[in-house]
């Protein structure tokens, strides 16, 4: 498996990995519940995959495995984690965690002190046993239910001269 920043040629696999994985794996948040698939899938296009691949503010990263895309991450500038997900066939196969890494490590790498994220019901234990903890009163989102969490990135200083 491999990790790297996303190109626009990437953009409409990394669109299917999204919508896959919200459709298939998270129906204990939306509960098959169209209004609330609706709601979450919208802006899950390869258009909108696009546009966020190609913006300077964030970092966009895709997950391979034999060639193909299996993980989709980013982040904001400020640390926050908008998207981790993993296909449906690549689950439990260290996708996700692998992709979390390299948000994190872009996060240090920018001096940031937290990642933050809202995670689902359905990875909030994920988050938890990779050092997140509950960061605030749970929130609602597209009719299904967010958990924020934040994790404290240990920066590393240059030594004094």
């Amino acid at each position: 498996m491999t990790v790297r920043p996303a190109r626009p040629a990437d953009a409409a696999a990394a669109s299917a990995v999204l919508r896959r994985s919200i459709q298939l794996l998270c129906r204990a948040d939306h509960g098959d519940d169209p209004a609330v698939l609706a709601a979450w899938l919208g802006n899950k296009t390869p258009a909108q995959v696009a546009g966020w691949i190609a913006s300077p503010q964030g970092c966009v990263l895709v997950a391979e495995i034999g060639g193909r895309v299996c993980g989709v991450g980013s982040s904001g500038g400020d640390g926050r984690i908008g998207l981790n997900y993993v296909a449906p066939e690549a689950r439990f196969r260290g996708v996700s965690t692998a992709v979390l890494a390299a948000l994190e490590a872009w996060a240090r790498a920018r001096g940031l002190a937290h990642c933050r994220l809202e995670s689902t019901a359905t990875a909030r234990r994920f988050y938890r046993a990779r050092g997140y903890a509950e960061a605030g009163p749970l929130q609602r989102q597209m009719g299904a239910v967010g958990y924020p969490m934040a994790k404290p990135m240990s920066v590393c200083k240059p030594p004094d001269p």
